[in-house]
């Protein structure tokens, strides 16, 4: 199979860059497959997981907390406001965050305060959501 190079850029770090086969990642329009000499696209990435068949075949999976995509026939970048991989996610800190959220959307006194806890809320359940999923 043909490879591309991906690259992943959070705010604080390269999260990766290699030649990979294959990507497939949630957009703000539904579930996208990449492969090499995809057609140049664009698209906003919401919380969701990534999974990443890789250049000697294994499959990574990861959650992304939002951010952009850029693709085009030989590159695709991916701009995140956070990533991590699937199995470097720590699933008690997750399910304490996801509780934290839900008080934090009962406590909401105002619309700016509901609408940080249901970031949180979608973030804490994308990662457990990426922390339980099999590589396929």
């Amino acid at each position: 199979m043909s490879l591309f190079t991906l690259s992943i850029l959070t705010p604080e770090r390269t999260f990766f860059t290699g030649e990979v086969q294959r990507l497939v990642v949630r957009t703000s329009e539904g579930d996208l497959g990449i492969l090499a000499r995809h057609e140049k696209y664009v698209a906003a990435l919401p919380e969701g997981p990534m999974r990443i068949v890789m250049e000697d075949g294994s499959v990574r999976l990861a959650a992304i907390s939002g951010g952009m995509l850029k693709v085009s026939p030989d590159h695709t970048a991916i701009l995140a406001n956070a990533v991590e991989w699937a199995e470097d996610i720590d699933v008690d800190w997750a399910k304490r965050s996801r509780e934290d959220a839900l008080r934090r959307k009962e406590a909401g006194s105002n619309l700016a305060q509901l609408q940080r806890a249901e970031a949180k809320l979608r973030r804490a359940v994308n990662r457990l959501k990426v922390s339980g999923m099999k590589p396929e």
